[in-house]
């Protein structure tokens, strides 16, 4: 490009205040006319040199020295007359006598390609993770890293690092106006070099920003981008995948165990232990346990511990608290060799005001709704993200799709959903409506049709789970017929009316009886997950065997109970660690779990019945096989409030498959207790809560044979023990011949039965 006087002296001023928005133009090889010949002249702006030698790459007999033509670091000399540029390097020195080379990056192309910049501008360039950041490539046969932003707002905007003193004038890099893309191509970058993006904005103020789509992050509190060329991975995970794809988890046992990894475990140092020191021991825990997958809390980076990573700075990066992004891979692909599935809680509802981070990225509301009254998260004093703007939708679906791509993740546990979908969520009527004059946020509802239908098309069987706690319709409903397309959907309704019941003394649990027994009404309303999460032992809620009332052992009946239920009910399971051991302090992201407390009978008995609940779970396809929703269920009686009992039936396949399952949620034995039952059967006791090797009274049944005496509105019932704070769990045995009912014909009777008549 050639340059006139004028122009070459207001992108020099413009480079040396800091204002540049194309230094390509005037930085690099360049034409320029002189008379009837044409040469080339080469500008370097470089301020710690006192000489630089432009040397060919080619040729390096073929030296060219520039001259220093300004105080602040501008060197600019001639390359002679030539038909074509030639790629070349920039040989140093400074006056303390120190000399380095670097190819010069100014000398390079646009690296984004046309259509490129066009999915971008429209929001469908799913993978936008690939090019966006700092990404390792070749470009006309030289290796390095290209950088990329989306400031729009921005007057200038830097790459800035150890590499170049941290100095905003050394790499401003090359506006791309249709988009607002700033990028720039810095040849023979090292991986783990960290960096920023120093933003000019409008008002002339420095913001340094860590990289939106950046693959690494330093550890808090340094918050810098860190370079890591993401390198093939060796996965051997391929039988996983194939049976993953093929997968239909909607009809198959799904049995969560909730981690936070930082507090799982942690060395006696209280060091955190790293993704690969953890990986062997979780999956060996978890399989034994019986789990089919594991849910990891935080694993996105994120500044603060006690977020416990949901106030996210990183969308592409796993949390370096625990290692690198290989790192990870190892644990994924651990999990996967031990048929262990990893699902990833993730936060598209909001992202906290750190000044390196998010805010205002470029000077002005970008990333966050412009609107500053509905910008602000009401509960959390975090921001909102624009889900209108294509760029933002857009770099969410994006950041989804990187960690189902690049890490094999299985699923997303999509948190804080009804935030999400309600413009008035924690406002208190103080709100502005959608063009309808409703309080749905339409762009919201577009955004998750959009993540969703493109997750589940480009990975077939993963997971996309909603934590949405309103009567939201149709969450995990197909998206063509009305729905948001997510595949499953937490129960928040069932499990706050649960726990509410269950902290109830068990002499008033007759007054409270719908609680235990409304979630049934909407069971099969969506693709539920039954959830016990970290939530509900935070924040003076106590641990879960501290929210069951009576004495010790009344607390360890109560939660074997309650876990039995929440085995039988309808539903996926998923239980936060700890709670399998009925861990007795709130759980507390600063220490590992109180592992010790297995040394005590107790919680080693409780431990080993939620083992053989996954166990039991896993086995009988009653338990998840829906089929057609209320044909997997039945109540034999629901309304026996004065004791307290449930019992109910899930169906299978066949008949031998029914569970006939009797709960009782007071600490009373009840003798020769008559359940009418669907079959005329012998029964078997398969499950017992109050088993002495779970801790319980050994109130347990043999074999039990129905008797044709009617009961519960069937013709046939059975007569059994119900232990105190229990669960009996009985199947089929064997089908018993009904006998033969010989009616004598004898006169009177004839008679009587005629009369009757």
């Amino acid at each position: 490009m050639e340059l006139t006087t004028g122009v070459m002296e207001n992108q020099r001023e413009s480079l040396e205040q800091g204002n540049c928005k194309r230094p390509h133009d005037f930085l690099g090889m360049h034409p320029v006319q002189e008379t009837n010949k044409s040469k080339w002249i080469t500008r370097v702006f470089c301020p710690t040199a006192t000489e630089i030698t432009v040397v060919s790459c080619k040729d390096s007999t073929k030296t060219y020295p520039l001259k220093k033509v300004d105080s602040e670091g501008l060197f600019e000399g001639s390359i002679g007359t030539r038909k074509k540029k030639f790629l070349y390097k920039l040989m140093c020195k400074d006056k303390e006598g120190n000399t380095w080379s670097y190819i010069d990056p100014y000398q390079f192309k646009c690296t984004f390609s046309d259509f490129e910049l066009y999915l971008f501008g429209q929001g469908t360039d799913y993978e936008v993770y690939k090019k966006m950041g700092a990404t390792f490539r070749e470009v006309e046969g030289v290796k390095g890293v290209r950088f990329a932003v989306w400031a729009p707002h921005a007057k200038r905007v830097s790459v800035v690092g150890s590499f170049n003193h941290w100095d905003g004038r050394r790499h401003p890099m090359r506006y791309i106006p249709e988009q607002g893309i700033w990028e720039l191509f810095i040849p023979e970058m090292n991986s783990l070099e960290t960096y920023k993006y120093e933003i000019k904005t409008q008002k002339g103020e420095l913001l340094y920003k860590a990289d939106p789509y950046a693959r690494y992050c330093q550890l808090r509190p340094d918050n810098a981008s860190v370079v890591y060329e993401m390198k093939p991975y060796k996965w051997k995970d391929d039988k996983w995948i194939d049976r993953r794809q093929a997968s239909a988890y909607y009809k198959e046992a799904v049995s969560i165990y909730e981690v936070h990894i930082g507090s799982w475990r942690r060395h006696a140092s209280g060091e955190f232990y790293t993704y690969r020191e953890v990986a062997d021991s979780l999956a060996k825990y978890v399989k034994e346990m019986g789990y089919t997958h594991v849910e990891l809390m935080g694993i996105m980076e994120h500044p603060y511990d006690g977020s416990w990573g949901y106030q996210v700075t990183g969308y592409f990066a796993p949390t370096s608290r625990y290692g690198t992004p290989d790192d990870f891979k190892y644990f994924v692909d651990t999990m996967h060799r031990h048929k262990i599935g990893v699902i990833l809680d993730w936060v598209p509802a909001h992202f906290p005001k750190d000044a390196f981070s998010l805010e205002k990225f470029d000077g002005q509301p970008l990333y966050e709704m412009a609107n500053e009254k509905m910008s602000q998260h009401p509960h959390w004093g975090t921001l909102i993200f624009d889900y209108g703007k294509p760029q933002v939708s857009l770099f969410m679906i994006a950041s989804a799709l990187s960690w189902l791509d690049n890490y094999h993740i299985d699923g997303l546990r999509v948190d804080a959903v009804a935030s999400m979908l309600y413009l008035d969520y924690g406002r208190e009527g103080d709100y502005i409506p959608n063009k309808y004059g409703g309080r749905e946020n339409l762009e919201a509802i577009e955004f998750f049709k959009k993540l969703n239908t493109v997750a589940y098309t480009q990975f077939p069987g993963i997971m996309m789970i909603a934590e949405e706690s309103t009567a939201w319709p149709c969450v995990s409903h197909p998206v063509d017929e009305g729905g948001l397309g997510f595949g499953f959907k937490w129960n928040m309704g069932w499990m706050n009316d649960f726990l509410s019941y269950m902290k109830i003394d068990p002499y008033f649990r007759k007054f409270n009886h719908q609680k235990i027994t409304f979630s049934l009404m909407y069971a099969f309303s969506e693709n539920f997950i039954q959830v016990l999460s970290h939530d509900e032992v935070v924040h003076g809620k106590s641990s879960m065997i501290y929210k069951m009332p009576g004495t010790e052992w009344e607390k360890f009946a109560n939660l074997r109970a309650a876990y039995g239920y929440m085995y039988m009910h309808p539903g996926k399971k998923m239980l936060f660690m700890g709670n399998e051991f009925a861990q007795t302090t709130e759980w507390n992201e600063d220490r590992e779990l109180d592992w010790n407390l297995l040394e005590h009978q107790s919680h080693e008995q409780i431990r080993k019945f939620v083992k053989e609940l996954n166990k039991f779970y896993k086995k009988n396809k009653a338990l998840w096989e829906i089929r057609n929703g209320y044909e997997n269920f039945e109540w034999i009686d629901c309304d026996n409030k004065e004791q307290s009992i449930l019992s109910f039936i899930r169906r299978g396949p066949s008949v031998k498959d029914e569970l006939l399952i009797i709960i009782n949620f007071t600490p009373v034995i009840w003798k020769d207790y008559r359940v009418g039952v669907p079959s005329y059967a012998e029964y078997i006791e398969v499950l017992n809560s109050d088993a002495v090797c779970y801790g319980g009274k050994g109130i347990t049944n043999e074999k039990v044979k129905a008797t044709l005496q009617p009961w519960h509105g069937r013709q046939q019932s059975i007569a059994i023990n119900i232990p105190p704070l229990g669960m009996s769990v009985f199947k089929i045995n064997r089908l018993l011949k009904e006998p033969e009912i010989t009616t004598l014909k004898i006169k009177g009777e004839v008679q009587a039965t005629e009369e009757g008549k």
